[in-house]
Order: C-alpha cells, then structure tokens, then sequence
C-alpha cells in the first residue's frame, strides 16, 4: 500500500511520517468498524478518495519496504483517545486537502531536514504521538523490547530458537540449535543464515525487523507443516 501512495525517492523522513499516516488510518477503520457499522462487508476500500490505494501484487520499493518493517507496530494517537487516529490524508497536488496531510508537502518539509513526527504534528496537531501495538494478529510472541544478542538469556530467546529449528526444517540452510534459553556462537550463526535466506542485513543479531521475519516464516511453515 504504501508503495502505491509514495516514492522510494522521497526523505526517509517523509517516507516513515506517510508510513505512520497510512497505519494509523487502517487501524482506526479496523478498530472502529466504521464500514460493518454501516451494514458493508467490508473493512476498508481501495478508493483514495474514502481511504488508500491498495494493488494486489505490484511492484515494492525496498527502502520502503524496510521503512515498514521498522514501524509495523506503530500507529498515530491522541491524549486520551483509545482509537488510532484518523490520519487522513492527499497528495497535495490534483486533490487539496487543508486539514489533512498533504503527501508532497510532507516531501518538501522532509527535505527540509523535519523529523516524522515534526511534520506530522505540522499537519495533525501538537498533541500527536506514536503509539504502539503489544499484539500484532498472527504474530505469536510481542517484540522482546531490546536486540537479543550473543550473552542474552531467557524465554524469548528460547522460543526464537525455537521458531528458528521449526523453520530449518523447511530452510536446510539455517542449521537447527539447541532451544536452551542462551544466546550463543551457534545462535548467531543460524541467525545469520535466516538473514541471508530472507534478505535482511546479515548481523547474527536478532533485531526488530529479524524478530517479526522469523515469527512471520515461523506461521507460515507452521501453517504448512499442520495441513500434512
């Protein structure tokens, strides 16, 4: 989606603030129900001019791509309002919009050297902050808070590697581990390998982007390996 409304070209700036934008409208059509309420059955369209663009297997720029495996938890919010915020938003151009985040704008102040949430305060509000997800549907262990590295310990660096030996299975390539609870020498390299097969920067480091790509493959082999 976000590869139909915005260019990979644009300040990364600019690309995680629209990023942000497109989330948080999302979320608040999901939260809300805001079409089911109206007797539809469906929960977001495909019209910019009701919601966002959505084509089914187009093309994906990598620097947004990236973009969005960084921030894929993180939605708009106002002070004391449960719900994403309805982050409307034009492209500033063909259709006008004074209260609503205009995209080439946005290119504009990125290239003047404002941060995402500057210019999203710019055109929501003061009082705008990023909020985050504790639960992701589908996703089946939240995001550990910190890098899990060589000398980490504990449950979640037991489950990744449990996560890591059920995708071996699928992948020969990542060599299966020890699921003890310790991140070691023999971690790090299959972590590497997973970052090699799935083409993320290959640290051994199990990082935000690293932790959900393995906890995305990990369901769908999982998913895979039930249907047998």
């Amino acid at each position: 989606m976000a590869s139909s409304e915005i260019y990979a070209t644009w300040p990364e700036s600019t690309i995680f603030a629209n990023i942000l934008a497109i989330q948080s409208i999302t979320l608040n059509r999901v939260y809300t129900e805001w079409y089911r309420n109206k007797g539809k059955d469906f929960t977001i369209t495909t019209s910019t001019a009701y919601d966002q663009k959505w084509i089914a297997g187009r093309n994906i720029f990598e620097s947004i791509s990236s973009a969005v495996d960084s921030i894929f938890t993180n939605y708009l919010s106002l002070p004391n309002v449960r719900q994403p915020l309805f982050t409307q938003y034009c492209d500033g151009k063909r259709v006008s919009c004074p209260d609503w985040m205009r995209q080439w704008e946005s290119k504009t102040l990125g290239d003047q050297g404002y941060t995402a949430i500057e210019m999203l305060r710019y055109f929501y509000g003061d009082s705008i902050y990023i909020n985050t997800s504790e639960e992701i549907s589908g996703i089946p262990s939240s995001w550990p808070g910190s890098n899990l590295t060589i000398g980490s310990t504990g449950s979640k660096v037991r489950q990744m590697q449990e996560q890591l030996n059920v995708i071996a299975g699928a992948y020969p390539l990542i060599p299966k581990i020890a699921a003890d609870g310790i991140y070691g020498q023999n971690t790090a390299n299959a972590v590497k390998v997973f970052q090699k097969v799935f083409k993320l920067p290959q640290t051994g480091i199990v990082d935000y982007p690293t932790w959900y790509k393995i906890s995305e493959i990990y369901v769908g082999v999982s998913r895979i390996a039930e249907t047998f």
